[in-house]
């Protein structure tokens, strides 16, 4: 696939949007000559650093000596990664990520975007079977809605919002299933934490540890893996669902 592949965004007062292609590298520090973005500030090293585009991805190399760099995640709960002094080529694996640098006593920063992705096509792989889904939810479930509704406030740019009540649960899906009550809802999220296999089946002999935090933890298993995205939140403004089975 051609074209960009990473958008670097400035801080206020730093410039205009860069773009990317794959291979293409991007110069930052405090210098006005050798940089392609200049960070006007005593505190950050002439040569700062280095950002390079790889396609879906791209790396960072901290040119500083002495200055070690954060890129945070700013979609996630506190989530980043260091790069050390000299370090170089160090892969980020965020699609949106906030590089930021200390500089005497203060904190500078500039976001970069990584909105390419890459997909294998899609079909029955080399002996003619397909991969099971690891996790089979159905949005036209009730349970779909439920998850939906615990995983909205973070998908509506709250990263760090705690889960939702049952009682606030309950009065979301109004809407959507007048019949909503504390215990059904409950109830589908109980189900949703044997169907995602945080809990055995209620038939099992060995029913395990009593799980703490069931709504944290479903919230942070169907976010990390994109069980819900923010365009499956329209189940809880049109159609209403199923009971699951």
């Amino acid at each position: 696939m051609s074209g960009d592949s990473v958008i670097v965004v400035p801080g206020a007062g730093h410039g205009e949007q860069v773009r990317l292609a794959p291979g293409e590298r991007l110069r930052f520090g405090r210098r006005t000559g050798g940089n392609d973005l200049v960070l006007a500030h005593e505190g950050v090293s002439r040569a700062a650093g280095e950002i390079t585009a790889q396609g879906t991805f791209w790396v960072l190399s901290n040119l500083s000596a002495h200055q070690t760099y954060a890129v945070e995640n700013p979609e996630g709960a506190g989530e980043h990664i260091k790069v050390a002094p000299g370090r170089l080529d160090a892969p980020v694996p965020f699609e949106f990520a906030r590089v930021v640098l200390p500089a005497a006593g203060e904190l500078l920063h500039f976001d970069v975007w990584a909105p390419r992705h890459d997909y294998a096509p899609g079909g029955p792989g080399p002996d003619g079977t397909t991969t099971r889904p690891a996790f089979g939810l159905d949005p036209t479930k009730r349970y779909f809605a439920v998850l939906a509704a615990l995983c909205e406030p973070r998908l509506r740019g709250a990263p760090h919002a705690p889960a939702p009540t049952v009682d606030q649960v309950t009065a979301r899906l109004a809407p959507v299933w007048p019949g909503a009550n504390r215990a059904a809802v409950q109830w589908n999220i109980d189900y949703l934490a044997v169907k995602l296999r945080l809990k055995p089946d209620p038939a099992s002999a060995d029913q395990g540890p009593r799980l703490n935090g069931k709504k944290e933890t479903l919230v942070g298993l169907a976010l990390r893996f994109d069980l819900v995205r923010e365009d499956d939140l329209r189940v809880l403004a049109a159609g209403a669902t199923e009971v699951p089975r």
